[in-house]
């Protein structure tokens, strides 16, 4: 899976490091003649084991980008939207978000607490995060708030400028990230801006063999 998320992005990148507390994944990823870093197995996030790596990396780059090693379908236009984001010199922190489609079997995955969910302004900035459907929508059945709004699903890549990166690491865990689980509403509860760029690629992480099944399931109705 490493293998298949680093040929993806890798064209899309000045430089790709694979970021790991785990020496199989690093002997892999040498294997295959990628570039890895050994890191903690003390951090909390993925944004903390980031910012070593670009730390022990050692070279200044103005935007690091946090790619999820269990994403095998990210393509690299995501990875393009999220630098475009830079392009507005106020820009501290982008991510991505993807509507969720207005169909019936859309509802059981908007229902669904381990895909968070994301409210935006009219600025493209993230306002909240949560494993919730947010915004309730009130005064309707549930079967129907899919089809009377547009509700958005959180894709997690992150792109930071370098010292945002730096100071984000050095707050500690908030109230809001610990009652969700969402490192993002730290930033946000610490007043950082989150830039959001809108991708209509749909993406899907693997994290058990259940997941694996429905990624082969993905692959075949989508890439083939």
């Amino acid at each position: 899976m490493i293998h298949r998320v680093y040929e993806q992005v890798q064209t899309a990148v000045d430089k790709l490091v694979v970021a790991t507390d785990d020496g199989r994944i690093a002997e892999v990823v040498h294997d295959f003649g990628g570039s890895v870093v050994l890191t903690s197995r003390e951090h909390h996030s993925g944004t903390d084991r980031c910012y070593e790596a670009f730390c022990n990396i050692g070279i200044n780059f103005d935007v690091v980008i946090n790619i999820q090693g269990d994403e095998p379908f990210v393509q690299p236009e995501q990875i393009e939207l999220l630098k475009g984001c830079f392009s507005d010199a106020n820009t501290q922190i982008a991510t991505l978000a993807k509507p969720f489609e207005k169909k019936s079997d859309s509802e059981q995955t908007l229902f669904n607490t381990n895909i968070p969910k994301i409210v935006i302004n009219n600025l493209n900035e993230a306002i909240y995060f949560s494993r919730s459907v947010i915004p309730f929508i009130r005064g309707l059945a549930y079967p129907k708030w899919i089809e009377k709004h547009t509700f958005y699903k959180h894709i997690g890549l992150y792109a930071y400028r370098s010292d945002i990166l730096k100071e984000i690491t050095a707050i500690p865990q908030s109230s809001l990230e610990l009652a969700e689980s969402l490192e993002q509403l730290r930033w946000l509860q610490n007043g950082y801006k989150i830039k959001v760029a809108i991708t209509n690629r749909e993406t899907i992480s693997i994290d058990t063999p259940e997941d694996l099944k429905n990624a082969m399931t993905f692959e075949r109705l989508h890439l083939t």
